[in-house]
């Protein structure tokens, strides 16, 4: 089972949908005995890392995660959750989650902003998101803001918007995502899959 956490932001519904179309059984919840049965968390989100935050600690959701997390169980953060998985936002100077260290800022670029549409992923050959996935394949972004991690070893996939930024982190079991892959056709339906492979074949949840 994946469970994509329900924490009253964001895309649930889209999500949902696109794993129901490549037949991955799925459930929107965030009850604690849910996540930590689950093969595979997915964090999803559209909108502000303030209420973000706020809703993960208001509903305990901080707390579960972080433990499964920490024992190895895989977790792919979508748009605004990859952003909660870094350590700070700017966007209301927010303290996020911490699992991969470095701060999202929000883009200072002459083209417009939000960035809204399609546009390229340049990813790393090793890159497990990506298997099998064509160089500069094209996914949907709706963002103002981008993660910048401490450690540039994690940047598994670089977007040009203006400059270059951070559009894909893995690091061990944590993934995220700058675009929205459940809105991304095919391609997006791939990335997915690939995350749901890792996760059965890495599940934690006894």
């Amino acid at each position: 089972m994946i469970v994509i956490i329900d924490y009253e932001i964001g895309n649930v519904l889209s999500v949902k949908n696109a794993l129901d179309r490549i037949g991955v059984r799925n459930i929107i919840s965030r009850s604690d005995d849910d996540i930590k049965n689950a093969a595979g968390l997915i964090l999803p989100g559209v909108g502000s890392a303030g209420v973000g935050m706020n809703n993960l600690k208001r509903f305990g959701i901080d707390r579960v995660v972080r433990e499964e997390v920490a024992k190895g169980k895989p977790i792919l953060g979508i748009c605004l959750g990859m952003q909660l998985l870094m350590t700070q936002s700017e966007e209301g100077n927010v303290s996020c989650l911490n699992y991969i260290a470095g701060n999202v800022v929000r883009f200072k670029t002459k083209e417009k902003v939000p960035q809204i549409g399609w546009n390229t992923v340049f990813s790393k050959n090793d890159s497990i998101l990506f298997e099998d996935i064509p160089q500069d394949s094209y996914f949907y972004f709706v963002h103002s803001y981008y993660s910048i991690p401490t450690d540039k070893d994690v940047i598994y996939g670089q977007t040009k918007y203006g400059n270059n930024f951070c559009s894909v982190i893995e690091k061990e079991n944590i993934f995220g995502v700058q675009f929205h892959p459940e809105k991304s056709g095919q391609i997006g339906e791939k990335l997915l899959k690939n995350f749901i492979t890792y996760s059965y074949e890495n599940n934690t949840s006894g």
